[in-house]
């Protein structure tokens, strides 16, 4: 995210902001100033993934042991000087954010199509230039951080609201990133990641306050400002036109300044000698071409709105209303009055109840209130001691908040006791069109501030939903939630939210709160279709997690309610999210409850966690086998076994290669990895290693679904997988060469490769899965490698024979719903 033109507009017109700056002297003058306060930086860990991931090899799937490493070295250097970093990683992608995310997905699909290209003319890795970060590379640096011992926090929205959030709260010395939206948050010092030195700590702060001098600004304008240019909220082309305008009314334009430059002046300039004039005079909108973006822009500017913030370019409301549907009810609780209302909203609250209004009303507005309140909670009016209770105690079957439909008026109960097996009605489409305000988007989904800072801000409602006014009479600092979620039990919900705060878990909140997932591009050569897309892969261990997260599928997955994916592979062209409903499985002893599997500490259920995670792969059939094995390999084993009965083009050589290069990554270090040598690169290589590495982010979803039956650390990829190390096995299996000469004349590796290999085999024999060689598939299948229409891998099929179809590259596009598992031979 970022601000139009912001970056090249300080860099090359505005030198003066840019100060370079020492950590170490920055930590000992904070020290000075407040005595017993360690120096934090917050650090954006997505904009620093470029700068962290060193590796000279990043074709191959990842030099996951180097960057390890590289990790390491960063965290100790800060540490050696005392200086506490806290990471911040994204959350989950904005409604408002997703077509900015869609355009730059399909942008690096093209860059992946150049970067393939290329490999097949030059069989060599492209320059720097051309870099793509590895898969995985975001989820696995949560993991590797954690590992490290350092304090990693994953956000309930976009992360840079939340990192300027924690910033302002708790007084760090600075920011650590690459996004011109710190420049325009009021918030502690931001500092350029990408021009650290990690030897002297020195690197350059960006100074907004001598920004606003050059712009002739205040730090308040600077978010007006920001969705004048245009960033990730508002389209570039909304004021694409009154841009224009103040650019062709500018009289100072500058000739040695670019376009952008003259139009980021001619804005600012506007700002400053016109809209100043009139500063609560007029509201905004009669001073500004809004038009039908009024809301959007509003939500724009309240979205740089930090807790406790406000904006002077917003007008006041009138006091004490709300504003609904043209009905007016009064805020006051005075007991004379027939339409009294108070406002409560408990701050880390997910689920939804309705408020009622007077009585003869039906309309309804949603509030959020404390899941599990141990009391009843009251609001009071300032001048009025009377007390309205707004909810009771879970565990008493009085005066539980009733929802009235419109036009059955019959009552349903709205607040379950959460031990009740009743679930709480799903909302669709059309009665979330019913209990919304008036004018707000069905879709529209506005997340404030994780939970460390659930302050409630008043100016960022009233212009997120600006047909209601609000009036925060007590101060209250609590948010307000707009939102169904797809799973009725608040308790488990809040475990879940808390694994996805904490960095601990991938995915498993996302798919509970909004049922909506994505992912993002992947090293797949759009040319060869001999292999499949991850995304379609790996989707049915995922609708087996969706039956695991979403409860309620036992008989009929028709009535299960389907899971947005925005899974990027080619051909896709991302214009709606593929929807996917989940897949029955069997887990030996019956399907297992969640609370049970994340909450027991009976150590039963410890078996019961392995068993579910082995029934997600469907590979319960070889427990016995898969347990015999020790970690990590046996995450390897189950992977492989799963991507072996699921494609069919992948043969004995592949095995050996995935095989070998896991035993003999046991000894090697990270200096050694870096050292190796490729002949050359292999296109299909190179989408292997992807796919392989994509697996393991598929168990890091299962694992944490299932209650982390494995520890995370067992199966990440610098345990188990090397990019480098993988090509240049591949390479040699390719040719022929024999064993020993892949396991590097060890004979103490021998016999532990041909058991891992004779697990796999077995496994997938069971599936009436053969693997045979390359010589021996080519001569009974003659053209299957290089086939264009037939399906490259196994599909629903009650007779076990392997698809011959469609292509795979035909199964996923639009929004169709995928209610069976597509891809599987039983």
């Amino acid at each position: 995210m970022g601000v139009r033109g912001l970056q090249g507009f300080v860099g090359s017109s505005c030198p003066h902001i840019y100060t370079v700056v020492n950590f170490k002297e920055l930590a000992e003058h904070h020290r000075s100033k407040h005595p017993g306060c360690t120096p934090t930086v917050v650090v954006d860990a997505m904009c620093c993934l470029r700068y962290w991931y060193t590796p000279e090899s990043w074709i191959c799937g990842g030099q996951w042991r180097e960057y390890f490493s590289v990790l390491r070295g960063f965290v100790d250097t800060f540490a050696a000087v005392g200086i506490k970093l806290v990471f911040f990683f994204d959350g989950k992608v904005e409604q408002d954010k997703r077509d900015e995310w869609v355009k730059r997905r399909l942008k690096n699909n093209r860059e992946i199509s150049r970067i393939f290209h290329y490999i097949r003319s030059h069989r060599e890795q492209p320059g720097r230039n051309m870099f793509f970060i590895p898969s995985g590379l975001a989820i696995f640096t949560r993991f590797a951080l954690k590992t490290l011992g350092q304090e990693t926090l994953c956000s309930l929205r976009e992360a840079d609201y939340e990192v300027a959030s924690y910033g302002l709260q708790h007084n760090c010395l600075g920011i650590l990133g690459e996004d011109t939206d710190y420049l325009i948050y009021d918030t502690c010092p931001y500092f350029l990641i990408s021009e650290l030195c990690l030897d002297s700590l020195d690197t350059i702060m960006l100074c907004r306050e001598k920004l606003c001098e050059s712009l002739g600004l205040r730090v308040t304008d600077l978010p007006l400002l920001a969705c004048l240019l245009g960033n990730d909220v508002i389209p570039e082309g909304m004021f694409e036109s009154f841009r224009y305008k103040c650019l062709t009314s500018y009289t100072s334009i500058k000739e040695n300044f670019d376009k952008k430059g003259n139009i980021i002046l001619a804005v600012s300039d506007y700002i400053s000698k016109v809209l100043h004039l009139h500063q609560g005079e007029k509201k905004l909108e009669e001073m500004l071409p809004l038009g039908p973006n009024k809301a959007l822009f509003y939500k724009g500017v309240a979205s740089y709105l930090l807790p406790g913030q406000k904006s002077p370019w917003f007008f006041q409301k009138p006091q004490n209303i709300i504003t609904l549907d043209k009905q007016v009810i009064s805020m006051s609780s005075d007991p004379k009055s027939k339409q009294g209302v108070s406002i409560y909203t408990e701050s880390e609250s997910t689920q939804e109840v309705p408020m009622c209004t007077e009585p003869e009303s039906k309309q309804e507005i949603l509030i959020c209130t404390e899941p599990e309140p141990k009391q009843e909670v009251l609001c009071t009016e300032p001048e009025s001691k009377q007390e309205v209770p707004m909810c009771t105690e879970p565990e008493s079957k009085q005066d539980v908040p009733m929802c009235t439909e419109p036009e059955s008026k019959q009552e349903v109960p709205m607040c379950t006791e959460p031990e009740s097996k009743q679930e709480a009605p799903m909302c669709t489409h059309l009665e979330i069109k019913q209990k919304l305000p008036v004018g707000t988007d069905a879709e529209f989904n506005f997340e404030p501030s994780m939970c460390t800072f659930p302050e409630f801000n008043l100016e960022v409602a009233q212009y997120i939903y600006p047909e209601i006014q609000y009036e925060d009479p007590l101060n209250i600092k609590h948010r307000i939630k707009q939102q169904v979620t797809m799973v009725s039990d608040p308790e488990i919900l809040k475990v879940a939210q808390t694994h996805h705060v904490q960095a601990e878990s991938y995915l498993v909140y996302n798919i509970m709160d909004s049922g909506e997932i994505e992912c993002s591009n992947t090293l797949e050569d759009e040319l060869d279709q001999a292999l499949p897309s991850q995304a379609f892969i790996y989707r049915p261990v995922r609708q087996r997690v969706y039956a695991l997260l979403l409860g309620g599928c036992k008989d009929d997955t028709s009535i299960c309610p389907a899971v947005k994916e925005w899974f990027v592979y080619p051909g896709n062209p991302l214009k709606h999210p593929d929807l996917v409903r989940p897949l029955q499985m069997f887990v030996p002893g019956g399907m297992p409850n969640l609370k049970t599997l994340w909450l027991s500490q009976e150590p039963a259920v410890q078996v019961q966690r392995s068993d579910t995670l082995l029934a997600c792969f469907n590979l319960s059939s070889s427990k016995e086998e898969l347990q015999a094995v020790e970690s990590p390999l046996r995450a390897l084993c189950c992977l492989l076994v799963y991507l072996f009965v699921q494609v069919d083009t992948l043969c004995l050589e592949d095995l050996h290669a995935f095989v070998a290069q896991a035993l003999c990554l046991q000894g090697k270090s990270a200096a050694q990895l870096m050292d190796i040598q490729l002949e050359y690169i292999n296109p299909r290589a190179v989408q292997l290693g992807s796919l392989l590495v994509r697996g393991i982010t598929t168990l890091a979803l299962v694992n944490s679904a299932c209650g982390f039956p494995w520890k995370m650390s067992e199966f990440m990829p610098w345990s188990m997988f090397d990019g480098k190390l993988f090509h240049q096995k591949y390479i040699q299996s390719e040719k022929g060469y024999a064993v020993e000469v892949l396991l590097e004349q060890n004979r103490s590796w021998l016999t532990k490769f041909h058991n891992l290999k004779a697990v796999v085999c077995k496994a997938c024999m069971k599936e009436n899965r053969r693997i045979v060689g390359r010589a021996h598939w080519n001569s009974h299948h003659t053209g299957r490698w290089a086939r264009q229409g037939s399906g490259p891998f196994r599909t629903s099929s009650a007779y076990g024979h392997s698809g011959q179809g469609q292509s795979w590259r035909d199964q996923g596009s639009g929004s169709r719903q995928y209610e069976h598992d597509q891809w599987r031979r039983y």
